[in-house]
């Protein structure tokens, strides 16, 4: 049964004009603006279920209602923020942690090494190429001049294998649509070759050189960005021709809703296109660039389990799958046999961690698991036999593995909560590594403590929690818990200096592994999926439950934080337990939970959440959107939303409509603000001016509202001033 789309739209207009009482602290009232309210009215299977706030769904930039709401409620956000104290000491302390070298895992092309690299305070990283591994580095690519708001930034980006050419995507605004251009290596000059519409892509050459493999969606009709986007495809471009001409490699008319993702691992001789309705499960289909046809040959049908190229040996794939592994497992399949079967190299590990990044290197097979979200590499020989561990700088993330079979020269990062990312060369023959780019950033990791601790969910489950704050706070504090639960994605340590301005502070950074996460396997993963979800949310309540109740963070002082997946996680405990949070952070947050499936990219995400069209997901969907469960006459914590208009993967309508409802409710005397971004998007590109800027303003309503004290920080790191 489909949810009827009977529609009332003759109803009066009406409006909601409704102002805060005086605040607990004695702040003045806060007046939001008039937001019409159109009752939309629909039959979900014979539940009637009122839309208010739909128009707000309508483009900015076609509809001047709109424009004027969102200019609106802008002014009295600014209005309120700029009350706050401590926000000038955030942002300019934001500024000062930020002021290192960043550079991001180099891709060696012969005796050339391309690299991403930031000097500290640029808005976007510049691409690089060193001629040696300790050579001079040459500018190729500098975003930083593309706009006079930085908003314009470098995407994804490919060498070929000869390392003449460079193809790299231009993301503007924030936008997940991109434009592929491709950069002659030692002119530096462009060349005239322009992909467009490429979207949710890698870039792949081709063993010869003559050009790359991307995926894009149909060119989207006028004045429908934010419609939902299919038929996802995979072409290969030959240098020098127009997007034309482009040669169609994989496509499934008949299965419009698949994303396909096509990649080539280093030196390989396979093209892998992973064909997915959102999923970590996903089909397999690969091309053999060594034939003259490049036909395509599904070797997995099915989306049971996820499937991943990692190499290959001749026509022998070398893969990564969660078949039969909950964990993970590396296994071969023999294109050159009749009848392919899957041989095990290395099996699920039998200790409960999780396999999450692997690599061919030199002649060796490593991988780099999850121990209890923490990060241990492992040598195998090709033919599965352990051959020890990697030596790590300490405890934190290690990945990115980039090097090419038979070379013995490799290189990957490693970070953690209090550690800058650092990128080692390693000796795949002698086991041994150093450091290529190590970073020196204004702290002192010694005045930091990290901890993990375990804690009980309302079903009994153990979740790992991080904690991260000063060595001297000892008593509790306020504290900003951040979680995500969504998607198979693990929460693992990296360094922050965003999350660190707070923890300098005297507050607690707490990170909560739960449910939905990708932190202990698929298994972890679907306990918060579809159905399950409510685990998540327990799981997220339970941590803040245990901040309180073992004296981490003070009585009134816990704040919460999400973004995307996230945005939905904070918006749904706020609902279910207003009385647990005193601030709460949604951002760019999927919030209308009947109607996500409508607009971009959505349709993906119904494997994750379930289709409002069908009945068992309608009525678990509803015990749980942020827009529809909004609970009148309780008391909620300060809240401050955050979007960006030109976000066009999770679209800016869900945190408008969620905040129109918000402040047209009766939630006791505290604020119900939303902060939204021009000329950004879902995050990915956003120039770092205005990261720091949105951060300063959420840190300081965040401490505003928790009582964390914001003072200047007269020293930076061990080295003072």
């Amino acid at each position: 049964m489909k949810a009827s789309t009977a529609i009332a739209l003759s109803l009066v207009v009406q409006f909601n004009s409704v102002s805060a009482q005086p605040s607990e602290d004695g702040m003045s009232k806060i007046t939001y603006p008039n937001t019409k309210r159109f009752d939309v009215t629909e039959q979900h299977f014979g539940q009637t279920v009122v839309d208010s706030y739909r128009w707000l769904e309508n483009e900015a930039s076609s509809d001047k209602a709109v424009a004027a709401w969102i200019e609106a409620q802008n002014k009295v956000t600014r209005a309120h923020l700029d009350t706050l104290p401590g926000r000038d000491i955030f942002e300019k302390r934001m500024k000062a942690l930020f002021e290192y070298e960043r550079y991001t895992v180099p891709r060696k092309r012969g005796d050339r090494y391309f690299f991403t690299f930031n000097k500290g305070l640029e808005n976007q990283p510049s691409l690089y190429v060193r001629h040696g591994a300790v050579g001079e580095a040459r500018l190729l690519i500098d975003p930083n001049g593309w706009s006079d708001d930085n908003a314009d930034a470098i995407g994804e980006w490919s060498v070929s294998d000869d390392g003449r050419h460079l193809a790299f995507s231009v993301q503007k605004g924030g936008t997940d649509w991109r434009t592929i251009r491709v950069l002659d290596v030692e002119s530096g000059k462009e060349l005239q070759d322009v992909i467009d519409w490429a979207r949710f892509t890698r870039i792949s050459w081709a063993p010869d050189n003559s050009g790359f493999f991307y995926s894009r969606m149909p060119e989207p009709v006028q004045g429908a960005a934010g419609a939902a986007i299919a038929n996802h495809a995979v072409y290969f471009h030959e240098l020098g021709t127009p997007q034309a001409e482009d040669r169609l490699i994989y496509s499934t008319p008949d299965r419009p809703g698949l994303l396909h993702v096509a990649d080539r691992a280093e030196g390989g001789r396979y093209l892998a296109i992973s064909s997915t309705p959102g999923t970590n499960e996903n089909a397999l289909t690969v091309v053999d660039l060594a034939s003259r046809d490049w036909k395509a040959q599904t070797i997995v049908p099915h989306m049971e389990a996820e499937w991943s190229v990692i190499g290959n040996n001749g026509s022998k794939l070398i893969l990564v799958t969660t078949d039969g592994a909950e964990r993970r497992r590396v296994v071969s399949l023999d294109l050159g046999e009749p009848d392919p079967k899957v041989v095990g190299i290395v099996a699920e590990d039998a200790d409960n961690a999780v396999l999450n990044d692997a690599a061919l290197l030199g002649s060796k097979l490593f991988i780099g698991y999850l121990v209890d979200a923490k990060t241990e590499i492992r040598r195998f020989s090709m033919s599965g036999t352990p051959e020890g561990t990697a030596a790590l700088p300490g405890i934190g993330t290690a990945g990115g593995f980039q090097g090419r079979p038979g070379d013995a020269e490799a290189f990957f990062g490693f970070t953690g909560f209090d550690t800058p990312t650092a990128i080692y060369r390693y000796d795949t023959a002698s086991n041994t590594m150093t450091p290529w780019a190590e970073p020196k950033a204004p702290i002192d990791p010694d005045e930091i403590a990290v901890e993990q601790r375990f804690y009980r969910s309302k079903d009994g489950t153990g979740v790992p929690l991080f904690l991260v704050r000063r060595k001297d706070v000892t008593e509790a504090a306020p504290t900003l818990l951040y979680g995500y639960g969504g998607f198979g994605i693990p929460q693992v340590p990296y360094y922050n200096p965003i999350q660190l301005a707070w923890v300098e502070q005297g507050g607690v950074l707490a990170i909560a592994n739960i449910r939905g996460g990708g932190e202990h396997g698929r298994a972890w993963h679907r306990a918060g999926q579809l159905a399950e979800k409510q685990n998540a949310f327990d799981d997220f309540i339970a941590a803040g439950e245990f901040l309180k109740k073992t004296g981490i963070t003070s009585l009134k002082g816990l704040a919460i934080q999400g973004e995307s997946n996230g945005g939905l996680l904070v918006g749904a405990v706020t609902n279910q337990r207003p009385e647990l949070f005193d601030v709460a952070l949604p951002g760019v947050g999927v919030l209308d939970m009947l109607r996500f499936d409508k607009f971009t990219a959505g349709g993906f995400w119904i494997s994750e959440f379930g289709s409002p069209s069908e009945e068992r997901h309608f009525r678990n969907l509803m015990t749980y959107s942020p827009y529809h469960t909004i609970k009148q006459g309780k008391n909620y914590p300060a809240i401050l939303a955050t979007t960006a208009d030109a976000d066009d993967r999770v679209v800016p309508a869900h945190t408008f409509k969620y905040i129109a409802a918000l402040q047209a409710a009766d939630l006791g005397s505290k604020p119900r603000l939303v902060r939204i971004e021009t000329r950004a998007g879902h995050g990915a590109g956003m120039p770092l001016d205005k990261v720091i800027a949105q951060h300063a303003d959420m840190w300081a309503f965040a401490a505003h509202w928790t009582g964390l004290k914001i003072n200047p920080v007269k020293r930076m790191g061990a080295s003072g001033e």
